[in-house]
């Protein structure tokens, strides 16, 4: 039985917790920023439908991480604007250049097992000389493919443009010395690719699944289209909101031929944050500055031109992701671009923080300055050069 002063204290407690309780339920219902200031879920959800249609975004998913955990996952919008479906967090999306981080992953697993050394030269892996493999005859008259390694295709040094169709003889040549200068590009990862099959005598399909996606239980995600993805994907939007043909790509390459989802992508970054799967030396090396970027444009005719802009920032690239310094130290992140399709995502690894955006519509990167700073606190991503120039800006 109580005594008076027992049920006074019991009262007081549960005074008490009435009175924490909504402040711990307010708590987990916003997001903090790198400096510090926080975000409520519900002012996210109300300011990313209102940004989407200003910028005429039929679809767009976010995940938002902490803590090197995923914090909040949301898909807003439609996967398929004809037929009013809903874009959800388990639908199957063109993950484009995303592909190129999942492979970097896969390839320092495999540099840290001793299978893959990053500065020995790509043919000597082969057996036989580069312009002997169908893909590379264009190079026999140039012995520079003697010069390319691992680093080199992860750096984005090869020389090589981003794809060989772009060319107007569509054959595979140096535009730049291996080694000399960033220059982005797909072939690189698709050599570096070659190589990996190579030695590991398996398929970049297999080993995806072996090394990465079963492991982090990534469970819609693949190189090549499934038939699990047939009930939920999403179809990419152009500029003017015309519905691009969804393609089914049923040819693994590291480069750019992923689905995934926004669920298992932000799983993905989740695990890259923890350094799982990869030793501390391993993921420290692949998120690392290994070649500057001095140029005013990742793409077109600016992609050659030296700025200082991005001095301040350190703008650079590590083994399959681009990096850079801030105020809350440094970031690594990795974006994927195509026709109907923009994707986005930064870790900032001291802070433990991190956001993904995914979309289908070609006005997606409009968007993507303001969300980095709203939901993130991120004011340093170099969206100049990157050109997610916002759908409201006008240069002063």
């Amino acid at each position: 039985m109580h005594t008076a002063l027992q049920l006074q204290k019991l009262l007081l407690a549960f005074t008490l917790v009435l009175m924490v309780a909504p402040g711990t339920l307010a708590q987990k219902a916003t997001i903090q920023r790198l400096d510090g200031s926080r975000i409520s879920v519900q002012e996210i959800e109300r300011l990313v439908p209102a940004l989407m249609d200003s910028a005429k975004v039929p679809g767009l998913a976010l995940a938002i991480l902490e803590d090197n955990q995923v914090r909040y996952v949301k898909a807003f919008g439609y996967r398929n604007v004809q037929k009013r479906l809903p874009l959800e967090p388990q639908t199957a999306m063109y993950a484009a250049s995303f592909s190129k981080a999942v492979f970097a992953y896969l390839v320092m697993q495999l540099v840290q097992e001793g299978v893959l050394d990053l500065d020995k030269p790509l043919y000597q892996y082969l057996g036989k000389p580069l312009p002997e493999l169908k893909d590379y005859q264009d190079l026999a008259a140039d012995a520079r493919w003697k010069q390319l390694t691992a680093r080199m295709a992860l750096t984005h040094t090869t020389g090589f443009p981003n794809w060989r169709w772009f060319e107007p003889d569509e054959k595979l040549r140096f535009k730049f010395a291996p080694g000399a200068q960033y220059w982005y590009s797909g072939e690189g990862l698709q050599l570096l690719q070659v190589v990996v099959e190579k030695i590991t005598g398996k398929g970049l399909l297999q080993l995806s699944e072996e090394r990465v996606f079963t492991p982090l239980g990534m469970t819609r995600t693949s190189y090549v289209w499934q038939p699990a993805f047939e009930n939920n994907f999403a179809i990419g939007y152009m500029e003017d909101g015309k519905a691009v043909p969804k393609e089914k790509r049923d040819e693994a390459q590291a480069a750019g031929s992923m689905e995934t989802t926004i669920t298992d992508y932000a799983t993905f970054m989740a695990a890259v944050m923890q350094s799982k799967g990869l030793t501390p030396k391993a993921k420290q090396e692949m998120v690392r500055a290994q070649v500057a970027i001095p140029f005013k444009a990742q793409f077109g005719p600016l992609a050659t031109v030296v700025t200082d802009e991005n001095k301040a920032i350190k703008l650079g690239y590590g083994l399959g992701w681009g990096v850079f310094e801030s105020p809350y130290g440094p970031a690594y992140f990795k974006e994927g671009h195509d026709d109907g399709w923009e994707n986005h995502s930064v870790a900032f690894g001291d802070r433990k923080k991190g956001l993904v955006i995914m979309s289908n519509s070609s006005n997606a990167d409009k968007l993507f300055k303001e969300l980095l700073e709203k939901l993130l606190g991120d004011t340093f991503t170099p969206w100049q050069w990157e050109n997610y120039v916002p759908y409201n800006y006008s240069a002063k």
